[in-house]
């Protein structure tokens, strides 16, 4: 039933991605940015269990390659991965707030080639960042759960 359960709440969790991409697709990539879009949340969970979840989504939502945790400097990165004119890379930062508390800052950093080169583009609005706080709270639950 367990497995179920987290079937049923990943394919909610990439449906509403998928949606909320598709409302957007309009406007998608059209701003060029100078400076990455920054988003963050508080998680009620160590650091470590944190970085570990932001890895997982990063690896299961392909939003970069060769994904890295930094236990020292309580990161996440990945390298970018390229697809025709685009490629993409994201990075997470975990920062300590109190003994029960953490918070994340996401940044999913998207390029363009053009003829003058690779330029940023916000390619995430504020909604797809929330599922993606959704989806790494799920992460962490699953993460919490594990029997070491």
């Amino acid at each position: 039933m367990t497995n179920l359960k987290k079937f049923i709440s990943i394919s909610i969790a990439c449906t509403i991605i998928i949606a909320s991409l598709i409302s957007c697709s309009s406007k998608l990539g059209q701003l060029v940015i100078y400076k990455p879009d920054e988003f963050r949340h508080n998680y009620e969970a160590k650091e470590t269990v944190v970085l570990k979840a932001i890895a997982r989504v990063f690896r299961e939502k392909y939003v970069g390659a060769n994904v890295k945790i930094n236990y020292t400097k309580l990161t996440v990165d990945s390298d970018y991965i390229t697809q025709d004119d685009w490629r993409t890379k994201s990075h997470a930062s975990v920062r300590k707030l109190n003994w029960k508390e953490c918070e994340v800052v996401l940044s999913v950093i998207a390029e363009k080639k053009t003829e003058a080169g690779w330029e940023m583009r916000r390619l995430l609005e504020k909604e797809q960042y929330d599922v993606f706080f959704r989806t790494i709270e799920m992460k962490i639950f699953e993460e919490m759960s594990q029997v070491e």
